[in-house]
């Protein structure tokens, strides 16, 4: 029996293929060109079949580019370098020269992916000539729905937190870390508050408060940079570089905490005393 040509025996068949410049299959199924192949005639030698009709031709090496994925309904949107956005950020709020540019700039920027959800932008309320700034989270519903910083049930123990210590919003101005409201009131990720700090830093450039509080853990973290808990931080005076002097920073337990804890109430009192103090010192000096 004569021994089987390259291409009867299979192995031989694929390493004369390799040689040939062949690297990948064409079709989705193998195919078993051998069993059907017809026994050559005995009187008439059958010429090996040119390296050209089985080598693939080089376009067909060549990976097919990527089709285009079309976005489910309701899929987030693609993902931006959060570092492109955050340096339009920076731009935005070092161009703005009062309150009014810097809303207008953070009313157009898009690079926060929490603008896309919200209903509108929560900038800010109060008087900001009297430089007594609170600074909190971020917007809830009813802050989302209405445009203001702290109107729900939280604002309206703000209120009155605030009015124990002789100050309204016409005396005190409010704002928040966040600008928009992050889904189902979740605190803002990291990348989230990075890209709205930019403004939060120029909008306290622009009041120049006298005294800064801060409400909640939150505004602690990215204002102050400290992790270690509101409960260790409260009531303790730290202090903020603003336009090359260091201001007053008093942190302090968030009204929607309180809420839920009570009986911490007396410890946000304490802290107010301390805030009256201050803002009576400031003004006396």
């Amino acid at each position: 029996m004569a021994a089987p040509t390259p291409l009867e025996d299979p192995l031989s068949a694929l390493a004369w293929l390799v040689e040939a410049g062949a690297d990948e299959a064409i079709g989705e199924v193998p195919v078993d060109r051998f069993v059907a192949r017809p026994a050559a005639a005995p009187a008439v030698a059958q010429p090996r079949p040119a390296a050209a009709a089985t080598t693939v031709a080089p376009a067909a090496l060549k990976p097919a580019a990527p089709r285009p994925v079309a976005a489910r309904p309701g899929a987030p949107a693609p993902t931006v370098d959060p570092s492109d956005n955050i340096g339009t950020a920076q731009a935005l709020a070092r161009a703005a020269g009062s309150l009014p540019e810097l809303k207008a700039a953070l009313e157009g920027f898009d690079g926060c992916a929490l603008k896309q959800r919200a209903t509108t932008t929560v900038f800010a309320d109060g008087n900001p000539l009297s430089r007594i700034l609170f600074i909190g989270e971020a917007p809830g519903r009813d802050e989302d729905a209405r445009g203001l910083p702290f109107v729900g049930r939280a604002g309206k123990l703000l209120d009155k937190m605030m009015a124990a210590i002789k100050l309204d919003r016409s005396s005190a101005y409010i704002t928040n870390v966040i600008n928009w409201r992050p889904p189902d009131n979740r605190e803002p990720s990291p990348e989230e508050a990075a890209m709205c700090l930019p403004f939060l830093r120029r909008h306290i450039e622009l009041v120049n408060p006298v005294v800064i509080i801060l409400l909640g853990a939150v505004a602690v973290r990215h204002v102050m940079g400290r992790s270690d808990g509101i409960m260790k931080t409260r009531g303790r005076w730290l202090e903020y570089n603003v336009n090359g002097d260091m201001v007053a920073v008093m942190p302090t337990l968030h009204p929607a905490y309180l809420l839920r804890q009570p009986a911490h109430k007396k410890l946000a009192w304490r802290d107010l005393q301390a805030v009256a103090q201050k803002i009576e010192s400031v003004r006396k000096a």
